[in-house]
C-alpha cells in the first residue's frame, strides 16, 4: 500500500457512509458509546498481550480512556492507551474489514420500521463508522504496542476515499479526532458527554476521564463483583449487551460469588436465541475468564461442559494466577474446581425455574433443549441432573411435560414409557403406530427434535421405568390401559386364515429382502399396516442420526406387520385371484412406500407420483387390465410382472 495517497472505500461502505452522513440525526450520541467500547478492547487486548509478551512499547503506560474536547477547533479526541495499530492494521480496520456489517445494516435498515437507530448501529458492527452522525472529518492517529513501529494516520471526510500517511506520536495507542459538525457542538460540552458515558458505558472496566479532570466519569466497577441486591435488572441487561452485542434481552442470569472451596465471582446470562450472533462481539462459544479482575482468556470452554456451551457471561477467581497461560489453564485445579461448582449453580437453576417458574424455564428449553439432550449423551454423568430438565409435548398434551409428570399419570398396569420418533408433531400424531395406544388411552411423548435420537443413547430408562419406542414389534398392550371398546363399523372380522397367508405370501413375494418378514398385527386398529423394529437391534436408529450429521446411511429393514380387518386388505385379497398381478402388485407396492412415509424413512417420496396417478386412474373407472403400472418404475419390472401371471393362467 502506498503511503499518503488516497484510497477508495469498498461499496458498502460508500453507501453506509452516505446514509450517516446524510439521513441519520436521530441516537447520535450512540457514537460515543460505539468509540469508548472499541477502546476498551483495544486496552483488554493489550492487557492480554503483556502477560506473555514483555517487549512492549510503554509498558508502564497505565490503561485509560481520555475524551477532550476543545471548543475553539471544534474537535472532540478520543483516546486509549491499548493495543494501538500500524499501518497495515489500520487499512484492515478501518478501510474494508465491516464491508459485511455494513451491507447487512444497510438491509436492516431499510426493513426497519420502528425503534431505535442506536441498536442496529451497535448490533452490525459499524460502530466506528457512526462518528460521521456528528462529525465531518475524522482523523485517527495510532502507534501499535510493538517498539518497531512507527505511527500513522488515517483520516476520511466521510466520502468515497480515505488517506493513509506518516504521524507523529510518542506513546502507544489510538487518538480518534473528530472535528464536529456545527450542529453536533453539543458533545462539547462536558457535563454532555459525562451523562452519556455513565448510562452508556459505566462499567468499563478501565478508568474515562473527560477533560482535566483528575476522578474517572465511570464507576469502572466489576458488576459481577457486586452484591446482587446492588444491581439493577437494568443495569444487568445493560452490561449484557454491552458484553455480547446481542440487543434483546437475555431469557435469565446466574449471579454468584463464593469463598469456599475457592473463591470467585461469576455472571452468567442465557442469550437471547440458539443462533449465532455473527456481527456480534462473542465470536466463539466459552466465558470470559479474569483472575482478579484482569482478563486471562477472552474465550474459555474448560468453565462448562460442553451442552451448556451457550451461556455467555464471566467467571473472575481470585485463586488463579495471573501468570497463568492458555496451555496449562485447561489442567490447573482451579478451573477444574470451578468448571464443578458451576455447572452445578446452573443445573441446579435450571431445575428451580422448572418448578417454580416453568414458564421462564420452558423459554430456555425452546431455544437451547437441544444442548441439554445431547447432555444425556455426551456426559452421562450428569444423567440425573439433566432428566428432570427434559420436557416432551404427548398425545395426551400440547404442553410440555415432564419425564417424572409422565409417570405420573400413567395407565393401568403400564410399567414402561412410551414414545414415538417422527419429523414433526403432525406427522407422528397420524402414525399407525399410535393405534393401539389411542384406543387404550396410553400416554405416547411425541420425540420430534433431530437431536432426540442422540438423547435416547443416554436416556433408556427413568425412574425404573423402561423407554420403549412404540414402533417395537414385541409391545404387548393387551392387559394395559382401558379395554378396548367395540370394533368401529368400518372394520371387518378377520380374514380366514388360509386368505390371510396368501396375502401375506404375496406381500413377502413383492417386496422381498426389503422387509424383513411379513406377519399380522395384533395392535393395528384404523391403519392397513405398519412397519416395526426390533428393540434387540440397537442400530435402529442410526439412519436418523446419521442424517442429522449429514453422513451417508441406510435405510433400516423392518418387520411389516397387516391389519388382517382393515377393508383395503379385505379388498386386495379378493383381488388376488380376480385382477391383473401386475395391479395387485401395484397396491402392495404403494402400501409399503406409505408405511414407509409415514416412518419418515421414504428417500424419495416424489417417486410414487406415477403410481398415485394410476391408482386414481382405477379409482375414477378405469378397469385394471387397462391399465399399464410400473411397480418400481421400470418397464421391464412389468413384463416380467406379466409374464408371470400369463404362465400361471396357462398353468
Amino acid at each position: 500500500m502506498a503511503v499518503g495517497e488516497q484510497h477508495t472505500f469498498k461499496a458498502e461502505i460508500q453507501q453506509l457512509l452516505n446514509i450517516l452522513v446524510h439521513s441519520l440525526y436521530t441516537d447520535r450520541e450512540v457514537f460515543l458509546r460505539e468509540l469508548i467500547s472499541n477502546a476498551s478492547d483495544a486496552l483488554s487486548r493489550l492487557q492480554f498481550e503483556q502477560l506473555t509478551n514483555s517487549n512492549i512499547l510503554d509498558a508502564d503506560a497505565p490503561l485509560e480512556i481520555r475524551i477532550r474536547p476543545d471548543e475553539a477547533a471544534g474537535t472532540l479526541t478520543i483516546s486509549d492507551t491499548g493495543i494501538g495499530m500500524n499501518q497495515d492494521e489500520l487499512a484492515n480496520n478501518l478501510g474494508v474489514i465491516a464491508h459485511s456489517g455494513a451491507k447487512a445494516f444497510i438491509e436492516a435498515l431499510q426493513d426497519r420500521k420502528d425503534g431505535p437507530v442506536k441498536d442496529l448501529i451497535g448490533q452490525f458492527g459499524v460502530g466506528f463508522y457512526s462518528a460521521f452522525m456528528v462529525a465531518d472529518r475524522i482523523r485517527v492517529v495510532s502507534r501499535s504496542f510493538r517498539p518497531e513501529d512507527s505511527a500513522y494516520a488515517w483520516e476520511s471526510d466521510g466520502s468515497e476515499t480515505y488517506t493513509i500517511e506518516p504521524a507523529e506520536r510518542d506513546r502507544r495507542g489510538t487518538d480518534i479526532i473528530l472535528h464536529l459538525k456545527d450542529d453536533a457542538r453539543e458533545f462539547l460540552q462536558g457535563w454532555k458527554l459525562k451523562d452519556i458515558i455513565r448510562r452508556h458505558s459505566d462499567y468499563i472496566p478501565y478508568p474515562i476521564y473527560v477533560g482535566d479532570d483528575s476522578e474517572a466519569t465511570n464507576k469502572q466497577t466489576a458488576i459481577w463483583r457486586q452484591e446482587p441486591k446492588e444491581v439493577t435488572d437494568e443495569q444487568y441487561t445493560d452490561f449484557y449487551k454491552m458484553m455480547t452485542l446481542d440487543f434483546n434481552e437475555p431469557l435469565h442470569r446466574i449471579h454468584m460469588r463464593a469463598d469456599v472451596p475457592l473463591q470467585f465471582y461469576a455472571l452468567l446470562y442465557v442469550p437471547s436465541s440458539a443462533e449465532p450472533n455473527l456481527i456480534g462481539l462473542r465470536r466463539e462459544p466459552g466465558l470470559k475468564l479474569y483472575a482478579r479482575k484482569v482478563l486471562i482468556q477472552e474465550y474459555t470452554t474448560e468453565l462448562l461442559p460442553e451442552y451448556l456451551q451457550f451461556m455467555q457471561g464471566v467467571v473472575d477467581s481470585e485463586d488463579l494466577p495471573l501468570s497463568v497461560s492458555r496451555e496449562n489453564i485447561q489442567t490447573t485445579r482451579v478451573i477444574a474446581n470451578l468448571k464443578k461448582t458451576l455447572t452445578n449453580k446452573v443445573l441446579s437453576e435450571f431445575k428451580r425455574l422448572a418448578k417454580n417458574k416453568r414458564e421462564t424455564y420452558l423459554k430456555i428449553y425452546d431455544k437451547f433443549g437441544r444442548f441439554i439432550k445431547q447432555g444425556l449423551a455426551i456426559s452421562p454423568g450428569d444423567r440425573e441432573d439433566l432428566e428432570p430438565l427434559l420436557f416432551f409435548r404427548t398425545t395426551r398434551s400440547d404442553e410440555p411435560i415432564s419425564l417424572a409428570e409422565y409417570v405420573q399419570r400413567m395407565a393401568r398396569n403400564q410399567k414402561d414409557i412410551y414414545y414415538i420418533l417422527g419429523e414433526d408433531i403432525t406427522s407422528a400424531a397420524r402414525s399407525p403406530h399410535l393405534d393401539a395406544f389411542r384406543q387404550r388411552g396410553i400416554e405416547v411423548l411425541y420425540l420430534t427434535d433431530p437431536v432426540d435420537p442422540i438423547m435416547l443413547m443416554g436416556l433408556r430408562e427413568f425412574d425404573g421405568h423402561k423407554l420403549r419406542n412404540v414402533d417395537e414389534a414385541d409391545i404387548d398392550l393387551r392387559d394395559i390401559g382401558e379395554t378396548p371398546k367395540e370394533t368401529a363399523p368400518q372394520q371387518r372380522e378377520a380374514l380366514p386364515e388360509d386368505a390371510f397367508n396368501a396375502l401375506r405370501q404375496r406381500f413377502a413375494e413383492v417386496l422381498g429382502d426389503r422387509v424383513q418378514e411379513v406377519r399380522e398385527s395384533r395392535n393395528l386398529v384404523d391403519s392397513p399396516a405398519r412397519l416395526v423394529s426390533n428393540e434387540s437391534d440397537p442400530n435402529r436408529n442410526m439412519y436418523r442420526i446419521q442424517r442429522l450429521l449429514d453422513r451417508e446411511y441406510e435405510l433400516p429393514v423392518r418387520i411389516m406387520e397387516l391389519n388382517s380387518r382393515h377393508p383395503l386388505l379385505h379388498n386386495l385379497s379378493r383381488m388376488l385371484s380376480s385382477a391383473p398381478r401386475a395391479s395387485v402388485d401395484m397396491v402392495i407396492e404403494q402400501i409399503f412406500e406409505t408405511a414407509l412415509l409415514q416412518e419418515g424413512l421414504h428417500p424419495d417420496p416424489a417417486s410414487m407420483a406415477t403410481r398415485l396417478t394410476l391408482l386414481m386412474q382405477a379409482a375414477t373407472g378405469t378397469p385394471l387390465e387397462q391399465l399399464q403400472p410400473e411397480p418400481d418404475g421400470t418397464p421391464d419390472k412389468v413384463e416380467a410382472a406379466e409374464a408371470e401371471e400369463a404362465k400361471e393362467k396357462t398353468s
